[in-house]
């Protein structure tokens, strides 16, 4: 049996610590790279997106949208409903902010992976209740926060329902999600919907799109603390176009 010398093992050891620490510092500088990549918003170009716009929930608290307006954007989704029965405090007022504004509205619902899809598509008409919407209804459907262990069909099939039960209530609802949700739960179960993609690269996504989410931190007049920023892929004249589309007017549904 040979025994390493006491120094040169002593040696070997502060080595391989050092290669450890190297690696370790490799390894979180390549996470944060990635990251920073990832996350980092690209640049956009407003006279190819002329249509700006933002979502915002009872996160954002107070706002001054009027200032929101002057600042050049154009359009708002705020969350109104989640799940079965959750409702947005903030809701009413935002939306009425909004109005005042001038901004064109739309109402979004957090979709759960563990409810019935029409209990929730009932919770999200109760939030809005009689109150006209410019863009309708969004469904915001992403893995991020929500239950774990529901198998992919399930999901899928409460999604459909969902979905239908609002275009039986003559709403048109958008989806919003990200380039891993649109393969998951939407590309093969509701071909044709408007999509409202979450991404950080240009082009977001490689399908038809028509709402761009590019940036999760975005400083915005009127609101304390980061915002989402969104654009229309499309000039004015298609915007126009797409509101008269996607325009929900509760009191004539009801006739």
């Amino acid at each position: 049996m040979f025994l390493t010398d006491p120094k040169t093992r002593k040696k070997d050891i502060l080595a391989a610590a050092g290669f450890l620490a190297v690696m370790v510092f490799v390894g979180i500088a390549a996470w944060t790279g990635w990251k920073y990549y990832k996350e980092t918003p690209p640049y956009i170009d407003p006279a190819r997106y002329p249509i700006s716009g933002i979502d915002v929930s009872r996160h954002q608290g107070m706002m001054n949208l009027d200032a929101t307006v002057a600042a050049g954007f154009d359009f708002i989704f705020i969350k109104a409903s989640e799940g079965e029965s959750y409702k947005d405090p903030n809701f009413r007022l935002n939306y009425d902010k909004a109005i005042h504004a001038g901004l064109k509205t739309g109402a979004y619902h957090f979709f759960r992976f563990d409810i019935d899809g029409i209990t929730q598509a009932r919770n999200l008409m109760e939030a809005v209740g009689n109150r006209p919407l410019d863009l309708g209804v969004a469904i915001d459907v992403e893995e991020h926060g929500n239950a774990r262990g529901v198998d992919m069909e399930t999901i899928q099939f409460r999604l459909i329902s969902m979905v239908e039960y609002l275009n039986l209530k003559g709403l048109r609802p958008i989806i919003y999600t990200n380039a891993r949700g649109y393969v998951d739960f939407v590309e093969n179960t509701l071909p044709g919907c408007v999509l409202w993609i979450c991404g950080f690269t240009d082009p977001p996504i490689a399908a038809e799109w028509t709402i761009w989410q590019y940036n999760h931190r975005g400083e915005v007049p009127g609101i304390k603390g980061p915002v989402d920023l969104n654009v229309f892929n499309g000039d004015r004249s298609q915007w126009e176009t797409f509101l008269l589309e996607q325009h929900y007017d509760p009191e004539e549904h009801s006739k």
